[in-house]
Parts: C-alpha cells; structure tokens; sequence
C-alpha cells in the first residue's frame, strides 16, 4: 500500500491554551472556570484563594517560551499548530464591552510567531474553559445571555486576527458536557438533564452565531466543529445491545447533526420525551442554527462497547466516559485502549454520515517516560501508537474520506486535562516538570520527536504497515 499522503495534507500538534500557557492572573487574565479546576475536569471545584497554587497556573510556561517551542516545532516540520484562545485573557470576566489589549496583544506574538516558521495556526475560541464572571454572575451556559456575551468575543478575536489566521473550531469536544457539565457549560456537576441540555443549546446556538460571524468577517476562513470521537461497538451481537449501541452513539452524534444539518435530529424529540426535557428554542435560534460549519474536526483516543448486561455496565462506571472494556484490546497505563482500526472506521461513518472534510485535531497516547542516564528518551510505545494510528488514516483515505489534516495530542508535555498531572505524557518533546509542580521546565527531544520529524518530511511515505 503507498502510505504518503495527500499533497497539502496538513501534518502538526496540538495544545491548549489552559494546559500549556500558565500565567494564569499575568496581562490582565480573569479566573477561567479551568483556575478553579486543580485536579483536572473531573476533580473537585475549588474556589481561588489568596496564596494558594495549582499546576495549571505554571502549566509548561507556554505563555513565556513559545518562541523556543515553535522553533521546535518547526524542526519537526510542522505545517499546522492547534492552539486555543483563552477567553479570560480577552474578556477576564466574560461580560466586559471592551476587550483586554495586553490579551488580544499576546496572541498577536503567538501568531506572528507561526508564521515566521510557516506553521498554520487552528484555533479554538473555547477549550475546556470559560471565564469564571459568567458562571458567578450569569449562570454560565444556563443563561441565554451568555449566548451574546460568546458572539462579541468571537467577532473581537476575528476582527483582531482576519489577516493572521485563517482556520477555526468553536467548542472543543462540545459532547463532554454530558460528561462534565462544569468544564463545558459552566453548571454544578450533579445538574439534571434538563438544565444540561438547555445549556447545550443555547452552546450550540452560540457556536452557530460564530460560524455567521467568521463567514462575514473572514469569507476565505474555515470554521468547523469539534467532537469526542466516542464511538462504541456492541459488545455482543444480541439485537438489544445492538439498538443500545445505536442510542449511545446517537448521544454525541447529536452535536455534530445539529452543526452540520442545522437543525434538531428527529431521535432526540423522543429522547427529550422520555426524559422530560422541555427546551426553550425559539425561532431566532432555529434560524441561528441554520448557519453550518465547513469541516468536522474530532479527537479519538479509544473505542468502548455497550451491553445491555447491567453487571457489566456497573463495573463499567468507575471510568471516565462508562464504556465497557473490548476484550479483544489491550490498554494504555491508564486503562485506555488502544485501537487503531477503530479511527478509520470512526472516519468513515463521520463521511459518510455528513459528507464534510474530516480534520483528525487530537491522538496520542499519555504514557509514563523514562529519562535515561545519557538524557535520551526512548518512547517506542508512542512511535507505534502513532504509527499504527496514521496508517489507519491512510487507509481511511483510500476509502474515499476528504481529511484535512492530523495534529498529535500534546507534541510537547502539557497538563493533562482528566487529573491535571504532567506524569501522563504525550510530548514528542520532554518537559521537566512533575506532578507536584518541581523541575526546571526544561525541553527535551524524545525518540519519537526524530520520528515524527521523518513522518511529515516523508509526508507518511516512512510509516510502516
């Protein structure tokens, strides 16, 4: 099989802005929902107190070293760089007419940056992150006005940036609500399902509004979505694991469906019934949603399966997104299997399914590095992990799937999102810091850096199948 990829087919990294920036109250930054958030998007929610210190606050020092990492970014021939905006650097409290210059200043450096090196900025406007003033004042997500207060920041940044960047995604995997409703719409965890969903949409129409202002600010931009790439097997071929199958995947093919088709799927009127949901959508907002995005992007990390076998399922429940174990796949060191087949078959219903260009904008494994005695890093696993899931991209391709490009979860150490720890590697490059917040921050080229380098130099044609 010819393994290179496409002409123009974008190879990079991504980050965000919240796991990597730091300088968490530096230029006028506001408190984001993720400051209060220490332990990660599934930890307790932690009022900021005077003196007190998270990891996150420090994170990499991003905010002060991206000249040094885009450099080596660059050596790894990086065409595309996914970062996020954070919102609380451009409005700290989320309601502000005026936004703050020293912010919207910052991101200037950061794109100028890139471009001096070729590296094509994708930016998310909110990645797990909001600012705190909303939820304190309005109610986060809850609040229609919230709404409002998203579309005068995107159109600040679009302004601000027409000319430096030309690629956008509005909500990062908008399906995590379902999952952690603080890190996504800004509500108390243990809300109930009408509270969630009413806030999703008002989401959902918010992400519609910025896709309307990209299209007239920047006519030659793309905007697109992006999703949890979740998608589940029936664990067994019994016809009701089948349909439970079809129900659970239907939970967060919603978001895409409504992004893309502009409007509510038929499915969730009987999901809303039988589950006593009564949304408030007027018709401002079904036109709203009519203004549809240009490409879908998703992150995958694993597959899961469903049973309609309740001992299973409550065994289950103790991980992140309940997904029952593939017996047929083995695990990372934190219990998240590995299947790279499951990418191409997730890429094909996703064509199929919206027939829109796919952009792959996270894949990685988090996995505990050994620094050697002469300072190498010797991350195999990694290299395989990739290698395995990049051919499965290629595959996808001859199968007739439009994809834009790949960008790596994590290309440098970051934070990681589930528990805040920095054990949990990505980075093809090393960053000396450690879960308690000691180290020197210091960078370091992994093995798999010089890999990944040969990857996109070679634009695939090196993987092996």
């Amino acid at each position: 099989m010819n393994l290179r990829f496409p002409d123009g087919f974008l190879w990079g990294g991504a980050v965000a802005a919240n796991q990597v920036e730091g300088a968490y109250l530096t230029d006028g930054k506001g408190l984001s929902t993720s400051d209060l958030q220490p332990n990660g998007i599934f930890g307790d929610i932690k009022p900021r107190v005077e003196g007190d210190f998270g990891v996150k606050d420090i994170a990499i020092d991003f905010y002060h070293r991206f000249p040094q990492d885009m450099k080596l970014f660059a050596e790894m021939g990086f065409s595309v760089l996914r970062t996020s905006i954070a919102w609380t650097r451009i409005f700290p409290e989320g309601d502000e007419t005026q936004p703050n210059e020293a912010g919207l200043a910052y991101y200037d450096r950061l794109f100028d940056e890139m471009k001096k090196y070729g590296i094509t900025p994708l930016v998310t406007l909110s990645h797990y992150e909001m600012p705190y003033g909303l939820v304190k004042k309005h109610g986060g997500w809850g609040s229609r006005d919230t709404i409002d207060f998203f579309e005068n920041y995107a159109r600040t940044v679009f302004q601000r940036y027409q000319h430096k960047v030309k690629h956008w995604l509005t909500f990062n995997e908008i399906n995590m609500s379902l999952h952690a409703p603080f890190t996504g719409v800004g509500l108390p965890e243990g809300s109930d399902k009408q509270a969630v969903y009413q806030a999703i949409h008002h989401q959902l129409v918010a992400s519609a509004k910025a896709v309307k202002a990209c299209h007239e600010i920047i006519p030659d931009a793309k905007i697109g979505n992006m999703l949890l790439g979740g998608m589940l097997y029936p664990l067994t071929c019994k016809p009701t694991d089948v349909m439970e199958t079809l129900q659970q995947n239907r939970d967060w093919l919603f978001f895409g469906d409504v992004q893309v088709r502009g409007y509510y799927p038929a499915y969730m009127k009987r999901f809303f019934k039988q589950n006593n949901i009564a949304l408030t959508i007027t018709e401002e907002d079904k036109a709203a949603l009519k203004e549809t995005i240009d490409f879908i992007s998703f992150s995958y990390y694993m597959t899961g399966c469903v049973t309609t076998d309740e001992t299973l399922n409550n065994k289950a429940r103790a991980n992140i997104l309940n997904m029952v174990p593939n017996p047929h796949l083995a695990s990372s060191e934190w219990g998240w299997q590995i299947d790279p087949e499951g990418l191409r078959y997730l890429m094909n219903e996703l064509y199929d399914r919206y027939q829109k260009p796919l952009f792959i904008v996270e894949n990685g494994l988090g996995a505990r590095d050994t620094v050697e005695a002469d300072g190498s890093i010797n991350d195999d696993y990694r290299i395989q992990y990739i290698n395995d899931h990049l051919v499965q991209v290629r595959e996808a391709i001859e199968d007739g799937v439009e994809v834009m490009g790949y960008t790596s979860w994590g290309p440098i150490d970051l934070v990681s999102a589930s528990k805040a720890e920095f054990s949990k590697r990505y980075g093809f490059i090393y960053v000396d810091r450690d879960d308690q917040g000691n180290g020197t921050l210091e960078r370091r080229r992994k093995k798999s850096f010089y890999w990944y380098a040969d990857i996109i130099k070679n634009n695939g044609a090196t993987l092996k199948a």
